[in-house]
């Protein structure tokens, strides 16, 4: 959850700009900069989205690594377990 906050705070990092840019002097204010506006914002938005695919993808892969962790974590205590039956049932004198 922490990664979706960071992404939408960076999502709103780089959209901030664009709308806070004040038109050029002498420009009309909403006909010349807000198509360009529209176009960063766009543009910005679609940064956001491939980097929120980023994460879950990140994400996933981080929770399979650690299914996967666990299920050697398990064979490794099955093994030492046999291991331990084994030397039990042969001591090394004999």
């Amino acid at each position: 959850m922490c990664r979706l906050q960071f992404i939408t705070v960076m999502g709103l990092a780089l959209a901030g700009p664009v709308l806070a840019t004040p038109p050029a002097p002498g420009a009309p204010a909403t006909t010349a900069s807000l198509p360009k506006v529209q176009q960063r914002l766009k543009r910005n938005q679609g940064e956001v989205k491939r980097l929120e695919r980023e994460v879950a993808r990140q994400e996933s892969d981080s929770k399979h690594a650690g299914e996967r962790l666990q299920q050697q974590d398990k064979e490794i205590a099955e093994l030492r377990r046999k291991l331990l039956e084994l030397q039990a049932s042969h001591p090394a004198g004999q």
